[in-house]
């Protein structure tokens, strides 16, 4: 066999295994009948290639469903690509200066398909507090950085997201649908910040607000979190939202974001 041919289908190999893995992304978990309609390829080859990125250890498989996600060890890629951009460094004066303000968990995140990825954290002090371990990712509808984020993403990306959403209540307060979802990410458009009340955690209250890039393109978003017994909202929640608005603000000021 010629090796220009050769070198030509280990390419398209390779393309094919980051489809996947870029669709896993984008839904979390998929069969592998889902994988092959979503991209129009052969069950056949997809199987191929899934037990090939499996065994690298970029892929596992859900032993309740046999369905496939990414592993760990692309957050672990994504969270160096993340520290040798800045971000991190650039935003963790930040945290600092509104956890000692606040006394409270601050909390900054980065969109990674239908969720947000905690990618760095300032933790209170309190014996009472409700904490998220970085690396965990968090479906964005039911979160309050996930729809800082969500509300400035493209129309297109919107509704694909949430075209894709489940919508498991996870709280008596969690969204309910399509929507009412709009309906809140309206409302962060208009406001510039999102509130969650207690829709992903009972006794949980945040309030968060979307980081801008040099394009425009809300590429993070900061929190400030606080168990509901210690949140008043007549006498903390202007303090707060001006707080974490401004902090967003000077955030994207920093990544070359100009105001339109």
């Amino acid at each position: 066999m010629d090796t220009n041919v050769k070198a030509s289908n280990h390419v398209k190999s390779v393309l094919k295994a980051f489809q996947i893995i870029e669709e896993l992304d984008r839904f979390g978990e998929l069969s592998i009948g889902e994988i092959s309609q979503a991209l129009s390829m052969d069950k056949t080859t997809v199987h191929r290639l899934i037990n090939t990125i499996k065994e690298a250890g970029y892929i596992v498989q859900n032993p309740c469903n046999r369905k496939y996600s990414n592993s760990i060890k692309i957050f672990t890629i994504g969270t160096r690509i993340i520290e040798r951009t800045g971000l991190k460094e650039i935003a963790r004066p930040y945290l600092e200066t509104i956890g000692e303000q606040t006394k409270e968990t601050i909390n900054l995140s980065m969109h990674s398909g239908n969720d947000i990825v905690y990618v760095d954290k300032i933790e209170s002090d309190s014996a009472i507090k409700v904490g998220i371990k970085i690396g965990t990712a968090l479906p964005m509808y039911c979160t309050g950085m996930g729809k800082a984020i969500l509300a400035f993403l493209p129309d297109e990306n919107v509704n694909e997201i949430i075209d894709n959403t489940s919508f498991c209540r996870r709280t008596s307060n969690t969204v309910s649908g399509k929507e009412a979802l709009l309906e809140q990410l309206e409302a962060v458009r208009k406001n510039g910040y999102a509130k969650d009340a207690e829709e992903y955690v009972d006794g949980l209250i945040s309030f968060a607000a979307p980081i801008f890039d040099y394009r425009n393109s809300p590429v993070a978003a900061i929190s400030i979190s606080m168990p509901k017994m210690r949140y008043n909202e007549t006498e903390q929640r202007e303090f707060y939202v001006n707080l974490v608005k401004d902090t967003a603000g000077a955030l994207s000021k920093e990544l070359g974001h100009k105001r339109r």
